[in-house]
């Protein structure tokens, strides 16, 4: 696959790898505290920030929306959008390396950039990505008229979309498989109607006419899908226009004629049928089209922004909250988990969280603080702005407000003072299983972080078959298989007291009185066979006796990842 080359483009791809983790640290909470665990605002440079959230997310996010610096050559007050274009792109890279590594297998990353850069991010997030997994190129007007300043003037905005995986036998991502349709609007309803034909009305209500020939132009003719075919009014016999052939084969056809699903026109006369498709067996919603000229306008933006403020509008170019709500509705459902790490003036968390989503927010500077905190307060008190009216938004829930803090790891690798059990488990977790950690399957209150299973799945071969297979020979459609676990392995954590031992060593040492406690604990896991991998600060026993109880023993810190 064509990459793009750049000055610095190795060091790049090694970026993120080379990034601390760091301490996420709580400044605030806003609105329902139980809510407020939900959707979290941070303070700090995003690439830190993506690297912090990677053990506690990883995996889960279903929408990233992202509307990062143009690169334009001119200055906006907030934010260097004048980056030499190989420094811009070696910005983008590493980012969205880590975004790729918290999208849920069916999530979705919707990149918002003009024409200076969309096109080399076109090439760039293939290769992050997969070319495989690119979903569309949207164009999404944010003007309504051209700039006086050149002979053409763009009036739109790119939106280019990748999903986070594709099984390999669906021609769809499982991101669009998972994408809501649009609401249906009157005009669509309007193209069925109630039409005459010789014997009456169809008592199956309006429909519309679908063509039922395809044009056989360019070797896509197909022979034996021409053929004639009885008007059951005129008792002629009809063939597809000259260039084409029918859509359908025979049986089909005379099944569609046998049930009156053909429209022979209001006399019956036709000379070539219509399919008809009823208004009940229309989808729930409509696809959506590329181009959006009706998801707001940047003036839009602004206007929202200062009504909120009071004053212009501390962005230039802020995204209108219909925009977002048109993302989030075709790529989320309620509750799920979306992501911009590029936040600006707070667009897409305002708009999640009055959707119902919940929502994580980067963003750098003072800024946070002075225009995110105080829109998104001002959000779950209820302002109206915005897309408020149009899904009832009338106030509610709440986020927690953080900063980046200190590295996990000092520069030797030891663990930072600050860092209690509930954080290292994350880390621990994600690195041997490369997924979130989720203290709903760790045993409270114990060293028991959770057993992880791989699992491979097997597709069920065809069986050989010597007779032709036929309607009345076809055999039933079975289940698929279940997946078949290839390992399992249960992870404990010796660290911060978790035993409960207040002596200096904490409990933290593998010793074989901490070992029997831990199998005692095991045994009662739903996984007992699982060997085990224990994580402490120092091991007490020998190769032997940790052989025995299946045990692997890995230290602290050395064995924790700094990177």
């Amino acid at each position: 696959m064509p990459t793009l080359d750049w000055l610095n483009r190795a060091h790049a791809f090694t970026t993120a790898a080379q990034v601390p983790y760091r301490l996420l640290e709580s400044v605030s909470t806003h609105g329902d505290a139980a809510s407020a665990q939900n959707n979290l605002l941070i303070q700090g440079d995003n690439l830190e920030a993506l690297k912090a959230l990677l053990p506690f997310y990883r995996g889960q996010v279903k929408c990233i929306f992202i509307d990062p610096p143009y690169n334009t050559q001119s200055a906006f007050e907030h934010y260097d959008d004048n980056l030499e274009h190989s420094q811009w792109l070696s910005m983008m890279l590493p980012r969205l390396q880590l975004m790729r590594d918290l999208l849920a297998d069916d999530g979705s990353i919707w990149v918002s950039l003009d024409d200076n850069e969309a096109h080399y991010m076109k090439v760039l997030g293939d290769e992050v990505f997969g070319r495989q997994n690119f979903v569309i190129d949207l164009s999404w007007q944010k003007r309504d008229g051209p700039p006086n300043d050149r002979k053409i003037g763009l009036i739109h905005d790119h939106v280019l979309v990748w999903a986070k995986a594709k099984d390999s036998t669906s021609k769809k991502t499982r991101a669009e498989e998972a994408f809501n349709l649009m609401e249906r609007t009157e005009k669509a309803d309007a193209q069925y109607k109630v039409f005459d034909e010789p014997d009456g009305p169809d008592p199956r209500g309006a429909f519309r006419k679908i063509d039922t020939t395809a044009n056989g132009k360019g070797g896509r003719f197909v022979e034996s899908l021409y053929f004639g075919l009885i008007n059951p009014y005129t008792g002629e016999e009809v063939f597809p226009r000259q260039g084409t052939c029918w859509r359908h084969n025979k049986l089909e056809m005379l099944r569609l004629q046998e049930d009156k699903r053909l429209y022979w026109g209001v006399k019956g006369t036709a000379t070539t049928p219509m399919r008809k498709l009823f208004k009940t067996e229309a989808k729930a919603g409509m696809s959506s089209p590329s181009i959006w000229s009706d998801a707001g306008l940047n003036q839009h933006a602004s206007s929202e922004i200062e009504k909120l403020f009071g004053e212009k509008a501390s962005f230039e170019t802020p995204k209108p909250e219909a925009l977002l709500q048109r993302i989030l509705h075709i790529a989320t459902n309620p509750g799920d988990l979306v992501l911009d790490s590029f936040l600006g003036s707070g667009t897409t968390a305002a708009v999640a969280h009055k959707m119902g989503r919940r929502w994580i927010g980067i963003e750098m500077g003072e800024h946070a603080a002075t225009h995110c905190l105080p829109r998104l307060q001002k959000v779950i008190d209820g302002e109206p702005g915005g897309i408020s009216q149009a899904v009832g938004w009338q106030g509610g829930g709440g986020f927690r407000f953080q900063r980046l803090g200190a590295p996990i790891f000092d520069a030797d690798g030891c663990i930072h003072p600050e860092v209690r059990f509930a954080t290292l488990a994350a880390f621990v977790w994600q690195q041997e299983t490369g997924t979130a950690f989720d203290p709903a399957h760790a045993t409270p209150g114990t060293p028991h972080l959770g057993t992880n299973s791989v699992f491979d799945s097997y597709l069920r071969l065809p069986e050989e078959r010597t007779e032709p297979i036929s309607s009345e020979t076809l055999p039933e459609a079975t289940p698929e298989p279940e997946p078949i676990p290839r390992s399992r392995t249960a992870y404990y954590l010796l660290f911060n007291g978790i035993l409960g031992d207040k002596r200096p060593a904490s409990g933290n040492v593998l010793t074989s009185a901490v070992l029997d406690a831990l199998l005692e604990l095991h045994a009662a896991t739903p996984h007992p066979d699982a060997p085990l991998v224990v994580y402490g600060e120092a091991c007490r026993l020998g190769d032997a006796r940790l052989a025995l109880a299946r045990v692997t023993f890995k230290h602290i810190p050395y064995d924790v990842k700094a990177r």
